[in-house]
């Protein structure tokens, strides 16, 4: 959580601003996946536009020959149901348009979310230490709330009137040629605010997306730690703090406001400027004989519609802006390769596997602190079957080895052996195939206990999930939830204890009866009762398995087959409890403080 008062909550850099629409590039691709609802939403549109379009040629009519000397009752009537047929095929294609429009907007939207997710599960966990969960979680949600829009109304508000402007100017090129000739030499005068506005526009509006960014994860970051902003009388800085970035998100859309109401201001001044001057010369023509009432009087609303289809471009030329930043945005996400991927040929593993692993002069930092090895030329072999426990201080590398067995890093020295073949070599897929983890905190899904014990395996059946949570010590406490296995455990299952959640997690791990089993001092949350009973599971659970054990509480590594000690990312002991004890080591120095004088 950031702590300093004037913190900047993006904890990325900010992309290169958005300049022009070639990021809705993705957009486009996704909607093509649809060819058949793209073309009936092109039609619809087409025929709404010379729907309108027919409009005023049917006033023509009208004033002309319905109202024209002579002219009887039937004569009107017959062009006012002309006119009624225009709007009957008006009302039909719009409502197609509308429905077609909107629903490639939610298809499209829902694809480009998948395909975000689907990339992001793929991405290794180095990419999550340079990039906030929190501040992808806004993308995927307020950008694509953006992208929706675009999609389901400024795209088609933009065709549709791009479609009435150039088909309203062959129109009055029909009626008028003089008077057409000279509204489109205000065109260029219209076009030039448009380009200067929209490139300062481009920028702020993709600024503008980064600062809503900023407050969603700022949001979900409090609301997650509220025990602790409570506990430590927090809440006046927090609100003060998310208050400073509403304020910042606030002026940036301000600005962002301001030029695009100055940019509509002059558009709709030139615009409706030049006709109302144009209509002065045709109202003169008229009166003069040059132009009939009905002509001067489709030219009127035909300019009407040109003029508002070029002020309502101005208006979703912005929001397209906004939707380029927001795609711009989900396009970084969807353009992230991940660094931890299986070879183009992958070594396989043995068959069955054995469980042996082999650290060779292995040498890592982590890429957020390069400056610091978190092991250093580290060498150790682990036979199939051993029971390996890691310990040492704080910072020591002990969780290291873990995150490069998983292979969630790669090192940047040295190799990693499974049973003989390098693991990056091997389907990292494969590898993890192999391998059960308890975390030193029980991590639990929004689910319900079933759900996520099966993320052991998932096809595991309930006699098999229940007897994992009998061996974890957990059945008790499950059978006593209001639905069993169906109770859902509440965000991050904040439902159960400390100790509920870890048993839940060791169950996980034994129902995915995997050959290596890595154990991140998976009794620490646990009462000495429960400690018993999940130990002795454990203990059943690491027969045959290659087990490493990382531990700061070394009366749970007595019995091992082996201790490791490490030190600044190095192995500085090795041997039994006995041996080390006696060794007037750092392990002896560390066994004095937990057990005193007793340390044999």
């Amino acid at each position: 959580m950031a702590l300093s008062e004037n913190s900047d909550t993006s904890p990325v850099q900010e992309a290169p601003k958005a300049r022009s629409l070639r990021p809705l590039g993705i957009v486009w691709r996704a909607a093509l996946a649809y060819p058949k609802q793209l073309m009936a939403a092109m039609a619809a549109l087409l025929v709404t536009a010379a729907a309108t379009l027919a409009i005023p040629a049917g006033f023509r009519l009208v004033i002309d020959r319905g109202f024209a000397a002579g002219g009887d009752a039937g004569d009107i009537g017959r062009w006012f149901r002309y006119l009624l047929l225009i709007v009957v095929v008006l009302a039909i294609f719009t409502a197609l348009r509308f429905y077609f429009v909107s629903w490639l907007g939610e298809r499209v939207v829902a694809d480009i979310r998948l395909r975000v997710q689907c990339n992001l599960l793929r991405l290794a966990p180095a990419y999550y230490e340079e990039t906030s969960p929190k501040e992808i979680s806004s993308r995927m949600t307020s950008d694509t709330a953006l992208i929706e829009q675009v999609v389901g109304t400024s795209v088609s508000v933009a065709l549709r009137n791009t479609l009435m402007g150039i088909g309203g100017v062959i129109y009055l090129f029909v009626l008028a040629p003089k008077l057409t000739l000279g509204l489109l030499l205000v065109i260029p005068l219209v076009i030039v605010p448009i380009t200067l506005f929209g490139r300062r526009l481009s920028a702020i509006s993709r600024t503008s997306q980064d600062r809503v960014a900023d407050i969603g994860a700022m949001v979900s970051e409090v609301l997650s730690a509220m025990k602790i902003v409570q506990g430590f009388n927090q809440e006046n800085r927090e609100a003060s703090r998310f208050g400073a970035a509403v304020e910042r998100s606030f002026e940036t859309a301000r600005r962002r406001i301001v030029i695009r109401s100055f940019m509509t201001a002059i558009v709709i001044l030139l615009i409706f400027g030049a006709i109302t001057l144009l209509m002065w010369r045709g109202a003169i023509d008229v009166s003069e004989g040059r132009l009939t009432g009905g002509t001067i009087a489709a030219f009127v609303l035909t300019g009407g519609l040109v003029a508002g289809a070029f002020g309502a471009l101005t208006e979703v030329y912005g929001d397209l802006l906004r939707g380029a930043g927001a795609a711009s945005r989900l396009g970084e996400l969807l353009e992230e390769r991940p660094t931890i991927a299986a070879p183009e040929r992958p070594l396989a593993l043995p068959s069955p596997p054995r469980g042996g692993l082999s650290f060779r002069n292995v040498t890592f930092r982590y890429p957020t602190r390069p400056e610091i090895a978190a092991l250093r030329d580290l060498s150790l072999e682990v036979e199939p079957g051993e029971t390996v426990a890691i310990v040492g201080p704080s910072g020591a590398g002990k969780s290291t080895i873990f995150q490069l067995v998983e292979r969630f890093y790669d090192p940047q020295a040295g190799t990693i052996r499974l049973d003989g073949v390098p693991i990056a070599s091997a389907d990292p897929a494969d590898l993890r195939e192999r391998i059960a983890l308890v975390p030193q905190d029980g991590v639990l899904f929004s689910a319900n206990a079933r759900d996520n014990l099966r993320y052991g395996r998932w096809d595991a059946s309930d006699d098999e999930i229940w007897e994992a949570a009998r061996a974890a010590n957990a059945a008790q406490f499950i059978e006593a939830m209001p639905q069993g296995l169906d109770t859902f455990l509440g965000e991050n299952g904040t439902r159960l204890s400390g100790g509920q959640q870890q048993r839940l997690a060791i169950a996980r791990a034994i129902l995915r009866d995997a050959p290596i089993l890595l154990l991140d001092e998976a009794t620490s949350a646990l009462d000495a009762e429960s400690e018993r009973l999940v130990q002795d599971a454990l203990d059943r659970l690491m027969k045959d398995r290659t087990t490493l054990v990382i531990a700061h509480r070394l009366s749970t590594v007595r019995a091992v087959d082996r201790i490791v000690v490490m030190d600044e990312g190095r192995i500085v002991e090795q041997g039994t409890h006995a041996e080390l004890a006696g060794a007037g080591g750092l392990y002896s120095r560390l066994a004095s403080l937990q057990f005193g004088s007793e340390v044999a």
